[in-house]
């Protein structure tokens, strides 16, 4: 197919070029309603149109929709690839309620994002977790050892299939060939979210996509790193072992019935985009991204962190001494730069893609970043690991989906809350990975990590208040 082609968004320039009238949704009628008053935002919301003649229909496409995706499953080489405007959590959904039925034993990397978690539930199956391994040095949780997913299936032969994240938030890519060959040799289906890797197809110096290493539905968050908009997401079938109509139903049923057509067009752009990157692009991209690093390295007190496993080249993870990565994330954005996460250690920067002879502003922030330095400066330090070694790495939950549905909740003191069953998720974020799970069990190790996180100023998601005021959520 030819790669150079962007139908949707040509179909919709096109439209736009026609003059067209509106007497149908939205309501700000191609954006003349807010002309006046808001003439940047009404630049942008003229390519916010609906399914009209000759724009196609997301959720039956059979014009540029279509042709888009079809253009995007070529680009991969997947059997069928969609386009997701309700982002890589909607992906997530779709893989596992297509894929694994209601009572379906199912293998789970434990430091899976929430989004998997809550499409658990939904789908009723019995997770088995497995503990993920920890890098030494950044103190962060990767993939999993392929010999726990070997032990696993020793203790559990009717495994349908494991549900694993690649690359974690930090850009860490471990071991996915031989946990894809393992499950398949076992005739499971493997589920890949692989939001932080849409441009691994690229190949080296970029870890291998888990689409080429042959697992059999992947999602990539495009809007991460390509050049898509905030909830433009790619879901990709790669074998045959997933029913297309089965995954055509969920995508029906979780995706909104009104798609936005500029999400919509910045995927068309975006897989445009990594569709024509070169070899000369890439080696553009990554002179650019050493020479900042070495920078930055230069910088007293600047670490430019590496793990023990492979590592996506465009996530930076930086320390600077004496320092935990809240208050270095906090005092960068006194110069207005602004870091994609920060955890109890380091800061997460993630680069662009650039292709030859782009510009990015790596110079004006090196500026900046040295103004900060220049006012806080390196000191004394001794870093400390806050992640929980747990005494099993092989884990199910001790309360099914079903009998949590009609389970009663009350809220407990820390020091009530240990041997207790947790009853809501609790959640740093970002990356999104929960601590405590529902379903499961309090360990006086996990109180102590939550203590924890708490006193390093990390942030939760959900009801934060209470779990502030030191109390967890727990079933009657």
């Amino acid at each position: 197919m030819n790669q150079k082609q962007i139908p949707l968004y040509e179909a919709i320039v096109k439209f736009i070029k026609s003059d067209p009238i509106s007497f149908h949704v939205p309501g700000h009628k191609n954006s003349i309603l807010l002309k006046h008053e808001f003439p940047e935002l009404s630049r942008f919301l003229t390519y916010d149109v609906t399914e009209l003649t000759g724009l196609d229909d997301l959720h039956s496409p059979d014009g540029p929709i279509l042709e888009a995706q079809n253009l995007l499953s070529d680009y991969y080489g997947t059997k069928r690839s969609y386009f997701l405007v309700n982002g890589s959590t909607v992906g997530n959904l779709i893989m596992i309620l297509s894929a694994f039925k209601a009572g379906d034993k199912v293998l789970v990397q434990r430091n899976c994002h929430k989004s998997i978690m809550n499409a658990l539930a939904l789908a009723k199956v019995y997770p088995i977790f497995i503990d993920p391994m920890i890098d030494e040095y950044t103190f962060v949780a990767e993939g999993v050892d392929q010999s726990l997913i070997k032990s696993a299936y020793a203790q559990y032969s009717d495994v349908k299939g494991l549900v694993v994240t690649y690359p974690n938030y930090y850009g860490m890519a471990s071991h996915l060939e031989e946990i894809i060959n393992i499950v398949h040799q076992h005739k499971g289906v493997i589920l890949v979210d692989e939001a932080h890797g849409p441009h691994f197809h690229l190949g080296e110096p970029f870890p291998k996509s888990a689409i080429d290493l042959g697992a059999d539905m992947v999602v990539h968050s495009a809007h991460k790193m390509l050049p898509a908009m905030t909830m433009g997401s790619y879901l990709h079938i790669n074998s045959n072992s997933i029913s297309l109509s089965k995954v055509e139903y969920y995508y029906s049923v979780l995706q909104s019935s009104s798609p936005s057509y500029p999400i919509m067009i910045s995927l068309d752009i975006a897989r445009h985009f990594i569709a024509n990157f070169n070899e000369g692009d890439v080696k553009y991209t990554l002179n650019q991204r050493d020479s900042f690093v070495t920078s930055l390295c230069n910088m007293e007190g600047v670490e430019v962190v590496n793990g023990n496993t492979e590592q996506d080249p465009l996530k930076l993870i930086v320390r600077y001494k004496g320092y935990s990565g809240y208050m270095l994330q906090r005092i960068l954005e006194e110069e207005n730069i602004y870091t994609e996460m920060a955890d109890p250690y380091q800061v997460v920067l993630i680069l662009p893609l650039l292709k030859m002879n782009m510009v990015y502003s790596y110079n004006e922030a090196l500026v900046k970043i040295e103004n900060v330095f220049k006012k806080y400066k390196p000191k004394p330090n001794e870093i400390k690991g806050l992640i929980v070694d747990s005494d099993d790495k092989i884990s199910s939950l001790v309360l099914s989906y079903e009998e949590m549905a009609n389970q009663s909740t009350e809220w407990v003191p820390f020091g009530s809350a240990e041997k207790r069953v947790a009853s809501k998720m609790i959640i740093p974020y970002p990356p999104g990975i929960p601590i405590i799970l529902p379903g499961e069990v309090i360990t006086s190790k996990k109180i102590k990590l939550i203590k924890e996180y708490i006193e390093a100023n990390a942030k939760f998601q959900g009801e934060t208040s209470r779990l502030l005021n030191g109390e967890i959520a727990v079933y009657l």
